[in-house]
């Protein structure tokens, strides 16, 4: 079994309230988790306007699935055109069970 996490920041410059903030980040977040059935909660910077940080999960038994999926994840969210997608960190762990 095989287990990715992926960490998003992400920048949303022209946001002014967190109410905006929240619409934005809830919104991408229900279009991925409909789209890619994935596991994605926002973890940290909650009460920032300008910044948010998605934490994302996915569990395979396929190096190449998890990897095209992430592309994937990752191309829908730079064309969402909302905000900016800045750093992003991704790690694989191979689970001993």
């Amino acid at each position: 079994m095989l287990i990715c996490v992926l960490e998003a920041h992400l920048n949303l410059s022209g946001v002014t309230s967190l109410k905006a903030k929240r619409s934005i980040v809830k919104s991408l977040m229900g279009r991925i988790k409909s789209r890619f059935n994935v596991s994605i909660s926002e973890v940290d910077h909650q009460d920032a306007k300008t910044v948010a940080v998605l934490g994302l999960a996915i569990v395979s038994n396929d190096t190449r699935f998890l990897d095209q999926q992430l592309d994937t994840i990752l191309d829908f969210m730079r064309s969402d055109g909302r905000f900016f997608l800045g750093r992003v960190e991704r790690e694989t762990f191979s689970s001993g069970f």
